[in-house]
């Protein structure tokens, strides 16, 4: 059995979607998309000739690439939450004094922490408190 010029692009698409799968660069799904659309368009009889389709696969990929890959990846990237949510409104005991505008440091959960005052209030060792946010390392707390 003898394969089409657009069962072709189908296959390069194919091959480049899985290859996308496997890396993380976000480039090959811009490739696939162009032989997809190469594909269809060749289908459909609008690039008859193989110059011709390898001039609208070149053209979509490269297309596609520069204009959606900044704004695929930025979305791609926002997390809903990258916050270790699990540690607001948990009870820690404070350390080391925490200053009116620095830090201090809690015990909880067996390790010490960073933390900053919620309301920017000093907090003396031995208080107990409750964490309210998360900022990397960095807990941000209020007096219980």
């Amino acid at each position: 059995m003898e394969l089409t010029l657009p069962q072709i692009w189908l296959i390069v698409g194919l091959i480049m979607l899985l290859a996308e799968l496997a890396s993380v660069l976000l480039v090959f799904v811009f490739f696939a998309a162009g032989a997809l659309l190469t594909s269809l368009l060749t289908t459909v009889g609008l690039l008859p000739s193989t110059e011709a389709q390898i001039l609208a696969f070149s053209a979509i990929s490269l297309i596609s690439l520069m204009v959606f890959r900044k704004n695929v990846r930025m979305l791609l990237s926002k997390s809903p939450s990258s916050e270790y949510n699990e540690f607001i409104g948990e009870t820690a005991l404070v350390i080391k004094d925490i200053p009116n505008n620095g830090e201090g440091k809690i015990y909880y959960r067996g390790a010490e922490w960073k933390a900053v005052s919620f309301n920017h209030s000093s907090i003396s060792a031995g208080s107990k408190v409750v964490i309210t946010k998360t900022d990397g390392i960095i807990l941000t707390v209020e007096e219980s």
